[in-house]
């Protein structure tokens, strides 16, 4: 397994966030996390990242606990893209792309040729080659988030974690994403664990799902398994339909708004 999760518990002070959390990611999944706001979603990407450490139940990446991975041992294992990256700096891209490259570097911190390498190979992966030598804060939104994918890349990581990577991102450009995470399962076999409030793109592109709720874990499974009528009414709270989608053998998620309910048809 990828990830192994055992009885995991977080809180910030006296509120408790995840409860008693038990599942599992296989290894060259692309693993999506759904669930409301608040279900305690961010704070497992965090913890799983080693951001925050687990203070009840057991976390193993790789097989491995990991409480026994180095800071720079667990950077070149996993890598984490949060929701919210801030651009303090005006880097260039190719800049940006070589900071994955930090956990491989000596004590002077410099880079070699193959590191250089490496970078220009995860921005051609991404597809913002056409944006090597420009400033961050010039590109917009999708193509900051590809840049910032192609860091990740450039860690070499067994696993991916990303917080909602499609979040404010326009039809086209959330496709692009999830696209590019499908091929970064596919041609370089590295395991994919994402956050996302769409569940309908976690149903296209989801090998399994994970549903959480109010800190829990409601359901795991394929996604005709978790996203089911009632799972989402329940966790939801709110009215939808649920068929299976025209372009596939899974389901379709269908928001009903109040304005169309009793409607005769």
């Amino acid at each position: 397994m990828a990830v192994n999760v055992t009885n995991l518990s977080y809180s910030y002070g006296t509120r408790p966030v995840l409860k008693n959390l038990t599942f599992s990611v296989p290894k060259g999944d692309f693993f999506i996390i759904i669930g409301p706001n608040g279900s305690g979603k961010t704070t497992l990407m965090k913890v799983i990242s080693g951001i925050l450490k687990p203070q009840k139940g057991r976390l193993e990446i790789l097989n491995r606990s990991i409480n026994h991975y180095n800071l720079k041992a667990l950077a070149r294992t996993i890598a984490f893209v949060p929701q919210m990256v801030t651009v303090d700096f005006p880097f260039t891209v190719i800049e940006m792309v070589l900071m994955g490259r930090s956990p491989y570097l000596g004590m002077l911190g410099l880079e070699h040729e193959k590191d250089l390498e490496i970078a220009k190979q995860a921005i051609a992966f991404t597809g913002v080659e056409h944006l090597t030598h420009r400033k961050l804060d010039q590109l917009s939104g999708g193509e900051l988030q590809r840049v910032f994918i192609a860091r990740a890349i450039c860690q070499e990581p067994d696993v991916i974690l990303l917080d909602e990577p499609t979040a404010s991102l326009d039809l086209a450009h959330q496709v692009r994403v999830m696209d590019l995470m499908e091929k970064l399962k596919a041609e370089k076999g590295v395991t994919v664990v994402m956050v996302s409030h769409d569940v309908n793109l976690a149903a296209m592109y989801g090998d399994q799902l994970l549903m959480l709720n109010n800190g829990q874990v409601v359901c795991q499974g394929l996604p005709d398994e978790v996203l089911t009528f009632q799972t989402l009414e329940e966790t939801y709270g709110c009215t939808l339909l649920v068929d299976e989608s025209p372009l596939g053998k899974f389901p379709r998620v269908t928001l009903v708004p109040k304005k169309f309910m009793n409607v005769e048809r």
